[in-house]
This record gives structure tokens, sequence and C-alpha cells, in this order.
């Protein structure tokens, strides 16, 4: 139980306290039983008055009694709380989804390729959503879970830095990218859950149906953001060749046909409640993500709580201090009858 701001872990201890309590009583109880002679003349004595020493006969006992008290309060272990107050803030869960196949080292969002600019403005994303609990999942031709839902964006931000093209088989299997996103949320209590789905192709690829992981979206409540990057049909890409005379493998830009498919991915965000965007350059895919982080917001609350900071070593000081008093005052000849 608290005490403005204040607890003891063992308060037990204080029924020590009755020590110095029944020593204090006792002592007085003996001295109203000892006897006292009378003297016939007594009255007529001019008065004693009584020295210093008469006087603090009684510190070595006070000292001693005050200090088993603050050892009392000691090992009761005092504890002093600050308190957090309880607070509304804006959550999320999220999951990103991110494709990585071959064709997003397209180079038509230039100077760099299609990943380049997703994984800057995922990063982006993740810093101005500090409070939500945010995953990432990658996939092309399987899917790869990077980093669950967390807070910690440190982690996060360190895991998206890893993805890279040919990290996974080529192809792209837009329905296990998303079932396996829809896996992360799972246990998730939040009531509001997001998958965002950036791919820039068509699915070709996987052991689900794109349809499939559909519903089960609808059926979990999780809204699904499909991001189409890029553009279709030819765009420029490194290609790598192997000269036939020298055998030596080289890197040359081609244009190469990309196949995708908006009606699949607008269908997904319409039945899952959510929204469709398309991306052509870098400064749209910005755009559709800030429009993401406006959409995308739920009023949480966090529980306040106490932290507690042990306070018992003043008490142990100031009760060390006082036998350290009752010992000198004893050895100086201060001296009271045995209790």
């Amino acid at each position: 139980m608290d005490f403005f701001g204040y607890r003891l872990v063992a308060p037990l201890w204080l029924l020590s306290l009755l020590i110095p309590v029944l020593l204090i009583l006792r002592a007085r109880r003996r001295d109203r039983e000892a006897g006292a002679i009378l003297y016939p003349g007594a009255s007529r004595l001019p008065p004693e008055s009584a020295g210093w020493r008469a006087r603090m006969r009684h510190l070595p006992l006070a000292a001693a009694l005050f200090g088993l008290g603050l050892l009392a309060l000691a090992l009761g272990r005092p504890q002093q709380g600050f308190q957090k107050e309880t607070s509304s803030t804006q959550g999320v869960d999220i999951v990103i989804a991110l494709d990585v196949s071959g064709s997003m080292a397209a180079e038509d969002f230039q100077p760099r390729n299609r990943l380049t600019v997703a994984r800057e403005v995922v990063a982006e994303f993740v810093e101005r959503r500090r409070r939500d609990r945010i995953g990432l999942v990658v996939f092309a031709g399987k899917s790869l879970t990077k980093a669950p839902p967390t807070t910690d964006a440190t982690v996060l931000l360190k895991q998206l830095e890893d993805v890279k093209l040919d990290m996974l088989p080529d192809g792209t299997a837009i329905g296990s990218g998303l079932a396996t996103a829809l896996t992360r949320l799972r246990r998730s209590a939040s009531k509001s859950k997001v998958v965002v789905l950036v791919t820039d192709g068509a699915n070709n690829a996987g052991e689900i149906d794109p349809t499939t992981a559909t519903d089960l979206a609808r059926a979990m409540e999780v809204r699904v953001y499909t991001v189409l990057v890029g553009k279709g049909g030819e765009v420029p890409m490194p290609v790598r060749l192997k000269d036939p005379m020298t055998g030596q493998i080289f890197e040359q830009r081609r244009m190469v046909e990309v196949q995708i498919d908006p009606d699949l991915l607008k269908t997904i965000a319409e039945r899952t409640g959510a929204e469709f965007f398309r991306a052509q350059d870098s400064a749209a895919l910005r755009q559709i993500f800030e429009r993401i982080d406006r959409l995308e917001t739920s009023e949480i609350k966090q529980a306040s709580f106490r932290r507690y900071e042990e306070r018992y070593r003043g008490f142990l000081l100031a009760g060390a201090l006082s036998f350290l008093v009752a010992g000198l005052a004893w050895a100086g000849g201060l001296r009271v009858a045995p209790v």
C-alpha cells in the first residue's frame, strides 16, 4: 500500500518497533515500583540542582531505542514511487510486405532502382510511427519474415537495411507474401490491423493463391493497402551476362518486359476495406506512404505505472549513527539502571 508516494516492501518488520516500546514501558514500571527511604527533615533541606550528567543519564538508552526503530524501518525496505500518468496515444499493428523479386532491380526510379527507393520510403514511414508495432515480410518466389511486429524501430530499421535482391528464389508470390504477413498479425490484440503490400509485378509463383489470402485477411479484419511500384511494359534493368569468349560475368542494362496486374491489387485492397495506390516515381511513393500514415490512426491507452526507488539506506545510516551515539554516551560515563 502506498502512503503519499511511499511504500514498505516488508511491512511486517514494523512489528519489531514494539520492542523499544515494551522496553520503555518496563523501565517506567520498574521506576514506579522502586522503594524510597523517607527522611523526616528532608523538606527543610535545600533543593539539590541536578547536574548535566543526571539530566543526560537516559541518553544511551534513548539513542539505542531510536536506533532500533530506524533499523526496523530500514528492514521494511521503504521505497519512494514516481508516478507515470495514464495517457492516450495512437497505435496500429502493421506488417509491411515488400517485394524483393528480380524486377525490383528496374531503374525507372532514376537514379536508383525500385527496391532502393522502396526501402528508403518504408524507413521514413517507420520513423514516423515509433508508437506502432510494425513488422516486415519480404517475398519473391517465396516469402520470409524479417521482423515480427515490434515497437523497437531500431531493430526493424536494421532488418530493413539487410533487405536485398536475390535473397529469395525469383518470382512474385503475392499470395504467399500476404499470407505470411497475416500470420504475423494472427495473435495481435490491436483493434486496428494493417498490411501494406508493396510489389511491382503480377502473381506468378507461390503455393497460396492471392484470392485465398484475401479471404483470410477479411476473416481476420485486416485492411490490406496495396501499392503498385513502377511502370508496366519495358523498363531499364541491369542484366547479368556471360562473355562467351572469356567466361567472365558482366552487367549490362537492357529494356526488359515486366508484367503488372493492377486489377488484382485493386481487388485485394477493396475487399479488405483499404485502398489501392500506384507509384510511378519516388515522389509518388512517398506521398502514398504519407497518406497511409494519415489514414491509419487508432487511439490506444497506455496504463499508468509507478517506478520505485529504494530509500532504506538513509534509515540504516541514521540507525547506525544512533547506536554510535548510544555507545559513546555509555563510554562517557552516562549510566542508567539496567532495565
